[in-house]
């Protein structure tokens, strides 16, 4: 990390060359130093945009999946499984998820730049007294939250972790830091954004509402330990801003002639055009597909992931899905049959999975993209070109989760009425009664909700995060997630990853005794 750290600022400046040239025909900014770099609100502009660019790349291509692995919700297909054995690790949870996995340490790696410029930003524009709604206000607020959520996702992901304050540089170091203060410090960047990223913003960048939502998400999720957990401030997190969006029909959310609805709250922005392209669908589309009608069937790819069985089932065959419940067949693809002709696995019996072959089953749809397709009138013919936005905050999310929230704050009757909002656009409007949520327990509902977000956000890069906050990471997983129960060696450990061998190697301040225990 300390080498991507010192290398950052210089990479900042090549976005800035790249993003601003009329801007720099008058001023060079390779003759500032840093401190005049991020005072300087246009500049600031330019760098944040960059950093804007680099975050939504972490949801494209395989990378963008690697998080989504190994969880009851997505497992890795089944030649994936065979012809990587390294890789296999993220499902299996053996000795080959440790400290040299390069994809654990990609997942490290590509952050920690972001999170740095972020703190340049906020350290540039936070020396002075910074004026409520004025544009140095909005950066600020905005360097802020991408901090925070970045931050979060690393510590739910690794735990302890380097704190970027660079106002305290000196006393911190590159040192992973207390639990407590690694929550502290992002419910604060969380609570700034809050108070300075503006009501209404560009698509694609953080506005106050989508602070507000992480702000609430953070202070359900810390760490019990951390004292930090406070179900009562993230439901008045969640209060501020759920009447600022509504929710809208359950199809338009998956329709690329629909993007930025009223229930998104941040979306990541693509195009099925190179370079703006998300490539998702080449990672999730069946390979039998490819094999019968190529690259050119929007639904065609490569099984590097796949539903589990009780994210793909029926609840009468011992998964989630109720009858009636649309959100099942925008979320998972169950036929295959492509202009009247069924595929089969003729083409590809030389994988020889025996009674592994899981490229027919079902697969994830929500990010397929018909413009991509040999029939489209794009003329792409390739689905690696998928570029459907990608949803990182909507409305539907927070209301399960300020649901959530009630539960346990003994409210469970107001909760269940919130969970039944949800439900119902689920329904298509109108919920049947033998549908709705009604009396259950505090227990009974913690159990019940954890379904209901995989029906609703199944896919959505929510899940490991939502089974690890509430405890059931190793019993879920171990129960529902074919590979990790065939392999039967997941522990405790598991629930975070082995901190990459490359940071300990560059970084003077974590060495192999700060690695998280069991993993070596």
């Amino acid at each position: 990390m300390k080498r991507t750290i010192k290398l950052s600022f210089v990479a900042g400046l090549a976005m800035f060359s790249a993003s601003c040239s009329n801007f720099l025909d008058e001023r060079s900014t390779t003759k500032l130093d840093e401190s005049q770099v991020y005072s300087d609100v246009n500049l600031v502009e330019t760098s944040l945009k960059g950093i804007y660019a680099n975050w939504k790349a972490v949801r494209t291509d395989e990378q963008g999946l690697i998080m989504m692995m190994g969880t009851d919700e997505i497992q890795q297909g089944a030649f994936q499984m065979k012809s990587d054995a390294q890789k296999g690790g993220l499902d299996r949870y053996d000795g080959n998820l440790n400290s040299n996995l390069n994809h654990i340490a990609n997942q490290w790696n590509i952050r920690w730049p972001m999170v740095n410029e972020s703190a340049k930003i906020i350290k540039g524009l936070g020396t002075g007294d910074v004026t409520p709604g004025s544009r140095e206000a909005k950066l600020l607020g905005e360097a802020s939250f991408v901090r925070g959520f970045l931050d979060f996702q690393l510590a739910m992901y690794w735990g302890e972790i380097p704190i970027r304050d660079l106002s305290r540089e000196g006393e911190l170091g590159f040192r992973r830091q207390p639990l407590k203060d690694v929550w502290t410090f992002i419910i604060a960047d969380l609570q700034r954004a809050a108070d300075n990223c503006p009501k209404t913003n560009d698509a694609g960048r953080a506005t106050a509402g989508a602070a507000w939502a992480m702000l609430g998400k953070a202070y359900m999720s810390a760490p019990v330990s951390t004292g930090l957990r406070d179900f009562a401030k993230a439901a008045a997190c969640f209060e501020k801003m759920m009447a600022d969006y509504s929710l809208v029909p359950y199809k338009d959310l998956w329709d690329y002639t629909k993007p930025n609805t009223t229930e998104a709250i941040l979306e990541f922005q693509f195009s099925p055009v190179y370079p703006n392209n998300n490539k998702i669908q080449f990672q999730i589309g069946s390979r039998a597909v490819q094999a019968f009608f190529g690259d050119g069937c929007f639904y065609s790819g490569y099984d590097k992931v796949v539903p589990t069985q009780y994210a793909y089932s029926s609840v009468d065959s011992g998964g989630i899905w109720e009858p009636g419940d649309q959100r099942r067949f925008e979320s998972i693809r169950y036929d295959f049959t492509y202009y009247g002709e069924t595929p089969t696995l003729d083409p590809i019996r030389w994988e020889d999975l025996g009674n592994d072959f899981d490229e027919l089953l079902p697969h994830v749809k929500k990010y397929e993209d018909f413009r991509t397709d040999k029939h489209a009138d794009n003329k792409i013919n390739n689905m690696w070109n998928s570029g459907k936005n990608i949803p990182v905050l909507r409305l539907a999310d927070v209301k399960l989760s300020y649901a959530e929230c009630l539960n346990e704050l003994g409210r469970t009757p107001e909760a269940i009425n919130i969970v039944n909002e949800v439900r119902t656009r689920a329904w298509g409007g109108v919920l049947p009664d033998e549908r709705k949520w009604k009396t259950l327990s505090q227990d009974a509902f913690r159990t019940a909700i954890m379904d209901e977000r995989m029906r609703e956000l199944f896919a959505e890069d929510w899940r490991r995060i939502d089974l690890i906050r509430t405890g059931k990471f190793v019993e879920y997983v171990k129960a529902r997630n074919k590979w990790t129960k065939l392999s039967g060696t997941i522990k405790d450990f598991n629930t975070i990853f082995p901190i990459p061998d490359t940071e300990m190697k560059l970084n003077g301040d974590i060495t192999p005794a700060d690695q998280n225990p069991g993993y070596n």
